[in-house]
């Protein structure tokens, strides 16, 4: 079967900035997204759990995009303007995909 090559671009970010990074994405015609809960992980800052938390402050979220390779830097631009002066993570991975058309 043909694959055609992409790439996987993963944000984990403070849940609070959740709607202004799909926003920002949106704006930047990124159109397809997964948005998942982080339930904890350990990083500069130490070790750390959603478990016990009240609301959404001190959650975070991992959104997960594939676009074309072309696409990419528009991509990093508007996500790098949300995650730049905020907790966050972003991460390009190469990837392949089945429907290079959906993308």
């Amino acid at each position: 079967m043909k694959t055609h090559p992409a790439k996987r671009v993963e944000i984990t970010i403070e849940e609070i900035m959740e709607t202004r990074l799909t926003t920002a994405l949106l704006k930047a015609d990124v159109t397809g997204f997964t948005v998942l809960p982080v339930k904890g992980g350990s990083g500069r800052s130490g070790h750390w759990t959603r478990a016990g938390q009240v609301g959404r402050a001190g959650g975070m979220v991992s959104v997960v995009c594939i676009v074309r390779p072309d696409r990419l830097d528009t991509l990093l631009e508007a996500a790098f303007a949300v995650v730049e002066p905020h907790i966050g993570v972003v991460s390009v991975t190469d990837c392949e995909v089945l429907r290079a058309e959906r993308f």
